[in-house]
């Protein structure tokens, strides 16, 4: 996980970005690695991700430790990622730079879509786990039928389509 250094970040491309230059509304950057870099900003809604009915689901079902963050939302989803792809995700606390308009910014080694299936699979082993623990055999067998059936791609897919946003910032 990288910090930023003052007004800069350094990306897990080895590239750095000013923090200034990070528009509100961006969703991916065009690194000058050639890649594209997923951009995730505290402000983003889960719903970015996630259809409001399973976020609400979310949020009454996931327990937090966080004071500052008592309701899940897009920081537990990214602590996630930074979880699972450490060296993937540069992280900035942008709380101290008021030219900015966030708090907090991650981005990624990885596109947009890609970090967005990578979320959706952490969200189903989470919802497993959760499952596992319900003790009872019954659910968990139906909840792995239904997850050999679910695609993860072709839900990421669908979802981007049914998002109808602009799909420059919300990319």
């Amino acid at each position: 996980m990288s910090k930023a250094g003052g007004e800069r970040l350094e990306l897990p491309c080895g590239e750095t970005v000013s923090l200034t230059s990070l528009d509100l509304g961006m969703r991916e950057l065009d690194c000058d690695c050639g890649d594209s870099h997923a951009v995730v900003m505290d402000m983003h809604p889960p719903t970015r991700f996630f259809p409001e009915f399973l976020v609400d689901t979310l949020e009454e079902a996931v327990e937090t430790t966080s004071e500052e963050m008592p309701d899940f939302g897009t920081p537990h989803l990214m602590g996630m990622v930074i979880e699972e792809f450490p060296e993937q995700v540069a992280v900035a606390d942008a709380s101290d730079e008021g030219d900015v308009g966030f708090a907090m910014v991650w981005i990624a080694g990885f596109d947009s879509r890609r970090l967005h299936e990578v979320i959706v699979e952490l969200v189903v082993e989470l919802m497993e786990h959760a499952v596992s623990h319900a003790e009872s055999e019954r659910a968990m067998t139906e909840f792995e039928e239904k997850m050999l059936e679910f695609d993860v791609s072709a839900f990421v897919e669908q979802y981007r389509d049914e998002r109808d946003l602009d799909p420059e910032p919300y990319v």
